[in-house]
């Protein structure tokens, strides 16, 4: 035996490997189609999250093995392309400390992170705002609208005050554009009992889970599809946002579950509140 595998060049580990296999039979290939399946559904994940999703529905496939097929057939992600946060922050309003940064999130409602963006359409440029819950990372309201003006963010506003029903103490964290600063929306904030929190200046990362929500908008969502005008980005982010980020995107950093799943397996416990220390561990990492 040890004679005939080096005259065929082959191992003895790997003839008893193949011993038996089927001729031509691709031992990947219905791991392969079930990687196209989710690549079509999901076209944006990256190995760990398409390893983690195929284990959800049942495959045991590795990283390894996962990260090699995604490379074969050339389905890992795109590069991302830079874009720009319409964040106005010179005025004379009043700002306001940087309380999340101390803040260590035991449960969701203790911590809303807001921002907005624009969004190019084949027609025109639309803005959008956004609240997302710290804790769970949940989109749990949005506006979408042609004007940059205090309306947008309020909507946006009321839509989460009317989902979450807060209690007060809650603490609302935004940059510091003109939009969050202003006298109507900050009144709003504090007649719901709200404590209202800013990001240094010129810092990006004390907002950096509502900035790296946007930027998985944009490369999940907006760069992919070519709305015309706001009726039908209206139509196309909001089912995103609802549906598939809240509802079926995994977040690496809910130990790649949905938000919205991640928020169903908490115990009642939710409203305890939060612990304010020096550690910046569950606020500051990013929402990959």
């Amino acid at each position: 035996m040890k004679r005939m595998c080096a005259l065929a060049k082959v191992s003895r580990a790997g003839f008893y490997h193949r011993w038996g296999a089927a001729p031509g039979l691709d031992r990947d290939v219905e791991l392969r189609d079930a990687i196209q399946r989710i690549a079509l559904e999901s076209p944006s994940y990256g190995w760990p999250r398409m390893t983690r999703e195929l284990q959800r529905r049942g495959w045991a496939g590795n990283h390894k093995r996962v990260y090699r097929l995604m490379r074969e057939d050339n389905l890992l992600c795109l590069r991302r392309r830079k874009f720009v946060v319409p964040t106005d922050s010179n005025h004379s309003l009043p700002v306001y400390p940087n309380l999340a940064r101390a803040m260590t999130l035991t449960g969701v409602d203790q911590l809303w992170v807001a921002d907005i963006t624009y969004i190019r359409l084949l027609w025109e440029f639309v803005y959008l705002a956004v609240i997302l819950d710290g804790f769970s990372r949940k989109v749990i309201g949005w506006a979408l609208g042609r004007s940059l003006e205090d309306e947008l963010t309020i909507a946006a506003l009321r839509m989460a005050i009317d989902r979450r029903g807060p209690k007060p103490g809650l603490v609302h964290h935004s940059d510091r554009g003109v939009r969050y600063a202003s006298r109507d929306y900050t009144d709003r904030l504090r007649a719901h009992g709200m404590v209202i929190s800013m990001s240094r200046k010129g810092n990006p990362y004390d907002n950096a889970i509502a900035e790296s929500f946007i930027k998985t908008l944009k490369y999940e969502e907006v760069y992919r599809e070519d709305d015309r005008d706001l009726a039908e980005a209206r139509a196309s982010i909001g089912r995103f946002l609802e549906q598939v980020y809240n509802e079926e995107r995994l977040h690496s950093a809910l130990d790649y579950r949905p938000p919205a799943e991640f928020e169903r397996s908490l115990t009642p416990a939710w409203g305890a509140p939060p612990r304010l220390s020096g550690t910046t561990v569950r606020v500051q990492e990013s929402a990959r």
